[in-house]
């Protein structure tokens, strides 16, 4: 019975966590789920130099790898994007770019990952930066 009473409890908890999280949406949300706060604007001649160097994140999988190379290579539109992830509380946090540097947490985070892809695709579609927030505003938001 004790493996029962384990399984009521993690399920009760899972539905407390769950109930939490949609009560206790982030600030930057409003009633729909998208966000109500701006996207930074990008810093004029801002690169991708502080973007982790791809050697110190294969050891997290060549996918990652691959996404630290996708947003080195578009650091004025990453820098413009805000992300829905946990970095945005770290200390420096300022925009998806900042989650690919050494204090983000990108290298483990889907959402940081996630945005990212959606950002480059976007990007070699040759979309422009307000349509690229508007894009992860729906999906992330």
């Amino acid at each position: 019975m004790s493996g029962l009473y384990s399984r009521r409890a993690f399920l009760l908890h899972l539905g407390l966590g769950t109930a939490a999280a949609v009560l206790l949406k982030p600030s930057g949300a409003g009633a729909s789920g998208l966000r109500t706060t701006e996207h930074p604007d990008p810093r004029p001649d801002i690169d991708g130099s502080g973007v982790l160097p791809r050697n110190e994140v294969e050891v997290y999988g060549g996918e990652v790898a691959d996404i630290y190379d996708m947003v080195r290579e578009m650091p004025e539109i990453a820098d413009g994007i805000g992300c829905s992830c946990g970095c945005s509380a770290l200390p420096g946090y300022r925009s998806l770019l900042t989650c690919y540097h050494a204090a983000g947490m990108a290298m483990g985070c889907a959402i940081c990952q996630g945005t990212a892809k959606l950002v480059h695709g976007r990007w070699k579609e040759g979309q422009d930066l307000a349509r690229i927030r508007r894009a992860c505003d729906a999906r992330f938001g």
